[in-house]
């Protein structure tokens, strides 16, 4: 009578067992399946994370700003110091002394400075000579570049707008040796009505400094012109004084004429003021020279021009 009985509870036992069994198999499976999808899910994540291979490298290359060398030249000499009381005397005879310096709100990136001459001969005529030295520095910087190479490119621009003027005859225009890096001698002749003027505008580059001399000269009231020559000569030793005296505010070790800019193009500094329309005609010679603070002395010259012409 119990055997049965035993049997049927053992039976019941054995069941239990086996769904408990085929519970735990099925389960496995699905088990194993999320195992593997949070394995992709983490291997993908790591592939997007993975901070040493080429992904990050680039990355950090793109950040990275590149090297810029820093300017040779740091200061500028003071402007109306530039030029020897000779040279002076034999540009602008009457007025050696009457240097006048323009205004600059930053003097260690930019100025000029000019002088007047009228050597009145009463009903002979008289000689008129306008002088202008302009110093522009160029820094180098992250976002513009070298430098030397930003003045080469304000050096090249200045040399082309003098080679444009609107009304200049006899234009001439020859390299000059021995003034910096690179150096142009432009000259040409203007009329104007106070007189047949001489123009020479001069402009060399010396590491990132780039120096414009404007000279122009006119026989007034009937006195004779002067010679091109003569005053295209006293520029080009004008502008080598000049750059003479950049270098030497810079130190010793600063060499003019060293070549490391190799003529290619701020600064953000704006040139001085280039001569006048009426004291010199190569007004648009230099009108990027015009945005800076300093004042060619237009009224001057003018007036010196006519008071010149009247007394005659």
């Amino acid at each position: 009578m119990h055997q049965p009985a035993q049997r049927e509870h053992s039976d019941q036992r054995r069941a239990k067992r086996l769904r408990r069994v085929l519970v735990c198999a099925a389960a496995v499976p699905v088990m194993l399946i999320a195992a593997g999808c949070s394995s992709d899910s983490g291997s993908d994540d790591g592939a997007g994370k993975d901070t040493t291979g080429p992904g990050a490298t680039t990355s950090a290359d793109a950040t990275a700003a590149p090297t810029v060398q820093a300017a040779a030249y740091k200061k500028l000499p003071e402007p109306c110091a530039v030029l020897s009381k000779k040279t002076l005397t034999d540009l602008v005879p009457k007025g050696a002394k009457s240097g006048k310096e323009g205004t600059s709100s930053d003097t260690a990136s930019r100025g000029s400075c000019s002088w007047t001459s009228l050597d009145n001969n009463g009903v002979k005529g008289s000689q008129f000579r306008w002088l202008n030295v302009s110093l522009l520095r160029f820094d180098s910087s992250q976002t513009q570049g070298e430098g030397d190479k930003l003045a080469a490119a304000y050096y090249a621009k200045q040399v082309q707008e003098t080679q444009s003027v609107t009304g200049a005859k006899n234009a001439k225009s020859e390299p000059v040796a021995g003034a910096g890096d690179e150096a142009t001698a432009v000259r040409y002749d203007l009329k104007k009505k106070e007189g047949a003027f001489k123009q020479q505008t001069v402009v060399a580059r010396v590491e990132n400094v780039v120096v414009t001399i404007d000279y122009n000269g006119a026989g007034l009231a009937g006195e004779k012109a002067p010679s091109a020559d003569t005053l295209t000569k006293a520029a080009e030793k004008a502008v080598k004084e000049a750059v003479a005296a950049v270098t030497s505010a810079n130190g010793t070790g600063a060499g003019a004429g060293s070549g490391s800019g190799s003529g290619s193009g701020g600064a953000s500094s704006t040139p001085s003021k280039s001569p006048s329309k009426t004291a010199s005609p190569s007004a648009s010679a230099s009108k990027s020279a015009a945005k800076s603070d300093a004042k060619a002395p237009a009224a001057t010259a003018s007036s010196s021009a006519s008071s010149a012409a009247d007394k005659s």
